[in-house]
């Protein structure tokens, strides 16, 4: 198999992976007159009287806008808006396959931050939810803090996604090594959007360190930002200093989301027993499986779908604008991220070192997801 080769014949083939479909036959005059002049005038004046009406009208209920400013797309970097469109389109397309959601992709020629901010806002009565996706730390940050209360969901996916995966596959890679999550300690390599959120959503182990491009994030750097501060305020109690060699001595769990290749079988050996590797950079990862494997990890996971254990975002997102959209909610909450994890790791009853979370092509997925969003936002 040539993925390369595959994959750029797939969507030149295809010129993208997405098109426009109606829901009407427009070749009937009836219908035309109906879905357009002159009767499309009455829902007008329905969501005239009542906004919210929209929802019974119109696309609004079950759409999603996938915005992105190509700033930090995979692991390729700030790539710019035109080479993101691949990614959003492939994303469009799974809300599609798996929650039956209409999601369309939104390329921005900006990396100004007011000025998404301003350009999200004005796009929203069009939406239901809004998906964050490939924006660079921390502009995502507070692209996300400031949409909050703009009536509709505003979800970082890289952030929130990617963190309540990787709760749920540690919640059952430790069942199977046989640890206590208020024992282990777990060292998280990359401090951007989805290495931030996963320490804050990491309460449970014993020890949390993150390392960014410099090294170990510590209380005395006088190099941090606001958000590595505030990082630096739960994270690394014992005040480890150093590089990433000296972060994962005697750690349980390497969380990798940073860039390709940065860990080596060499870091893995002085890890504690039973060691688990999380190396979910993507396309490449931190440390390709089978070499991790020969330096004594005991379980492997990547961001992959052509490698056992896929801890990818895309197990959660399509379930977890199911549910939101459904609830009609306004945010998406911690408790919400949480009841998330656990259904998740919950479809996975009896875990082994080659499954601790189900295939992405698993149908109890989205609905199970989206009732737990549900049922926690009442």
């Amino acid at each position: 198999m040539n993925n390369r080769k595959d994959s750029l014949k797939l969507h030149k083939d295809l010129r993208g992976k997405l098109e426009i479909l109606s829901k009407v036959n427009l070749k009937n005059e009836r219908n035309l007159s109906l879905a357009y002049t002159p009767g499309v005038a009455e829902p007008v004046k329905e969501i005239i009287k009542d906004h919210d009406a929209i929802y019974k009208y119109t696309i609004k209920g079950n759409s999603v806008a996938i915005i992105t400013d190509g700033s930090a797309v995979l692991g390729l970097g700030n790539v710019g808006p035109e080479a993101a469109l691949p990614v959003m389109e492939g994303k469009a397309a799974i809300f599609k396959e798996f929650a039956g959601i209409d999601a369309f992709p939104i390329c921005l020629a900006t990396q100004d931050t007011k000025e998404i901010i301003r350009t999200i806002k004005i796009l929203s009565p069009t939406f239901g939810a809004i998906n964050l996706e490939d924006i660079a730390a921390p502009r995502c940050f507070e692209i996300e803090e400031a949409l909050q209360d703009i009536g509709i969901p505003v979800f970082h996916d890289d952030q929130h996604g990617t963190a309540i995966v990787v709760l749920a596959a540690l919640q059952n890679a430790l069942k199977v090594a046989k640890k206590d999550i208020s024992k282990v300690k777990v060292v998280i390599n990359g401090a951007g959007a989805a290495g931030t959120t996963i320490a804050k959503l990491l309460k449970s182990p014993k020890e949390v360190i993150i390392c960014d491009s410099k090294g170990i994030i510590d209380k005395t750097r006088t190099n941090l930002n606001k958000y590595k501060k505030a990082l630096s305020r739960i994270t690394n109690p014992k005040h480890i200093k150093g590089s990433l060699q000296n972060a994962l001595v005697g750690a349980d769990v390497f969380i990798g989301v940073s860039k390709p290749n940065i860990l080596t079988t060499e870091m893995i050996k002085t890890m504690n027993t039973k060691p688990i590797v999380f190396a979910m950079a993507n396309p490449v990862p931190e440390i390709m499986p089978d070499r991790a494997k020969k330096a004594g990890a005991f379980i492997v996971a990547t961001g992959r779908s052509d490698f056992p254990n896929q801890v990818n975002n895309a197990l959660v997102f399509p379930g977890i604008f199911r549910g939101a959209l459904d609830a009609r909610i306004l945010r998406i909450t911690p408790a919400m991220k949480m009841s998330a994890a656990k259904a998740l790791a919950g479809l996975v009853k009896n875990p082994t070192r080659q499954k601790i979370l189900p295939s992405l092509t698993d149908p109890r997925i989205v609905s199970t997801i989206a009732k737990a969003i549900k049922r926690t936002s009442k």
